[in-house]
């Protein structure tokens, strides 16, 4: 790691990586450095975690991440409360048993488990945040709230920042190698930069109405849902339980387009409104709090500029639907975060940052996308689609939030023609695809594959045949310094890894016999051997992968 790491120098704090913004992204950012061992300060403007419940659909590929990360059973308790809430319902009013269910279960018949050791997780941001602010913290993150960065330099050789505490008045400047912006839509880090955005633009704009009703409960009875879709003429919105009891959460339209200004969203507006939305004109409504928000489809046109990497809603925006925004941000961090450790760590080249771009916008546009069809589809309170812009379902939700691949970047061997999302999810091994979720048995202890991809490049070999890919694995670790895990996987004595029942790994992964697969720090997988490579070209053939992959020249 960077010998500058942690030390003071006057009044200049030197670190790695500098994170601006300690949401969701900024905090996620923060646990994935942290578990790579990455010195760095993350700097909030505001004095504490969300308070309002917002963002709370936690997709099955953010979910593996967290498991990864060892955060997932602080994640799982809390949001304990809305752990049998499954579906979506649109409907006319809540009184009586109009409407239809969008959907009834997220996972039904528990197909999922053939994919992920890990499972969708309704958990509100105000609930989230602070179990991933323990963790990071824990990790050794330098967490600063009440912090604004006031300005920012960047040079060849990193990024000089002012950062002001808002408690104190108290400046510091901050040395930092890399720069992560995870500090919003508005991103005045984007904004300095100059980095334009493509898309729509503003879609729709919504107040967030938390309010506490006893009645409602009743109302809403055994529907368990995460979301309910209330479509009267005049009096639409969505409807979100935070604790099924009396706390709750609806989305009014708001037309500021039209002249429409906050102000007039009175504490009178607001009741009158849930009421007629609801069915009940004497339902029992107390407000509690609002919140404009405003959905928008933009996607940065560049990611990285120079030594400044923009993650999150600072890099793209998309409607709420589906919780695609929070998610495809996580992930956006998830994928830096290793290869910034690479980098710092000095076992892959710089040009592996240029991958983040090429890797995860195309995602996000792609993602932006499917997110503004899915509100069509869903007939999202406030939202007028402009013409030509289709609700007829493009893609399974899976195939966004799992079988996203990367056709360009860190990878040797995808077909660049790929589509970011494909028709059908085939995990198979495919390079640029999330490797395979397999059950093994390792030392005795029953793991996913996926659990063994975070630290390192991972290379999975066949045990039951010679051991030239191991080997070679062996030495290269030691003339490259790249960390590289070796495993071998199969039934003979010398394996590594067991697997479960009659599942044959390499066909699983798509290699045959013999062969061999690179698995990247991020569970993407690297490259694979498609054909037979004889056992004296092993050496040379891992070593093209991984200084290719890892730029390393």
């Amino acid at each position: 790691m960077n010998a500058r790491a942690d030390q003071k120098d006057g009044t200049v704090h030197r670190v790695p990586v500098l994170v601006v913004g300690g949401s969701l992204v900024g905090l996620s950012t923060s646990v994935f450095l942290g578990r790579l061992g990455v010195p760095h300060t993350l700097l909030e403007r505001h004095s504490g975690t969300s308070r309002h419940p917002r963002g709370r659909g936690n997709n099955v590929r953010t979910m593996e991440l967290y498991r990864v990360a060892g955060v997932e059973p602080g994640i799982r308790q809390a949001a304990a409360t809305l752990a049998g809430n499954h579906g979506i319902l649109q409907t006319p009013t809540l009184v009586g048993d109009a409407g239809e269910w969008l959907f009834r279960e997220i996972d039904p018949g528990g197909g999922l488990a053939r994919f992920s050791p890990a499972s969708w997780c309704l958990c509100s941001q105000n609930d989230l945040e602070p179990v991933l602010l323990d963790h990071a913290v824990q990790l050794g993150g330098d967490l600063r709230f009440s912090t604004e960065l006031m300005s920012f330099e960047t040079d060849t050789g990193g990024v000089t920042a002012i950062a002001k505490s808002r408690e104190t008045g108290e400046h510091t400047t901050i040395r930092a190698d890399y720069l992560v912006a995870a500090d919003g839509p508005r991103s005045p880090v984007r904004e300095q930069l100059g980095i334009g955005q493509s898309g729509p633009g503003e879609l729709f704009s919504n107040i967030s109405v938390t309010f506490r009703s006893r009645g409602l409960a009743g109302v809403v009875g055994e529907r368990r849902f995460i979301v309910c879709y209330l479509t009267s003429p005049g009096a639409d919105g969505a409807l979100l339980p935070v604790d099924n009891r009396e706390q709750w959460v609806f989305h009014a339209p708001w037309h500021p387009e039209r002249g429409e200004t906050l102000e007039e969203f009175t504490d009178e507006r607001c009741v009158d409104h849930i009421r007629r939305a609801v069915g009940v004109p004497d339902l029992d409504v107390e407000i509690t709090g609002r919140a404009p928000w405003h959905a928008a489809q933009r996607v940065a046109r560049q990611y990285r500029a120079g030594r400044v990497f923009l993650a999150g809603d600072s890099a793209h925006e998309m409607s709420p639907t589906g919780a695609f925004g929070s998610n495809t941000g996580i992930q956006d961090a998830h994928n830096l975060a290793w290869k910034l450790a690479a980098v710092l760590g000095g076992w892959a080249g710089d040009e592996l940052l240029d991958t983040y771009d090429a890797e995860r916008r195309p995602v996000a546009e792609a993602t932006s996308a499917r997110a503004a069809a899915r509100s069509v589809e869903h007939s999202h309170p406030g939202f007028a689609p402009p013409p030509g812009m289709g609700g007829g379902p493009r893609s399974g939700i899976l195939n966004v939030a799992l079988g996203y691949r990367y056709p360009q970047g860190a990878v040797l061997g995808a077909d660049p023609a790929t589509p970011v999302v494909p028709d059908t999810l085939t995990l198979t091994g495919e390079p640029g695809s999330r490797a395979p979720h397999l059950w093994v048995r390792r030392a005795g202890d029953r793991v996913s594959t996926l659990d063994l991809y975070e630290r390192t490049p991972v290379l999975l070999s066949d045990a039951d045949g010679d051991a030239t890919w191991h080997e070679a694995a062996t030495r290269l670790t030691e003339q490259l310094s790249v960390p590289l895990t070796s495993y071998r996987v199969g039934t003979s004595p010398g394996a590594d890894l067991v697997c479960e029942g009659d599942t044959n790994w390499a066909a699983r992964h798509g290699t045959p016999p013999g062969g061999a697969v690179l698995v990247r720090p991020d569970g993407f997988v690297a490259w694979r051997a498609t054909e037979p490579v004889p056992p004296e070209e092993t050496e040379a053939t891992l070593r093209h992968v991984l200084t290719t992959v890892l730029s390393l020249h």
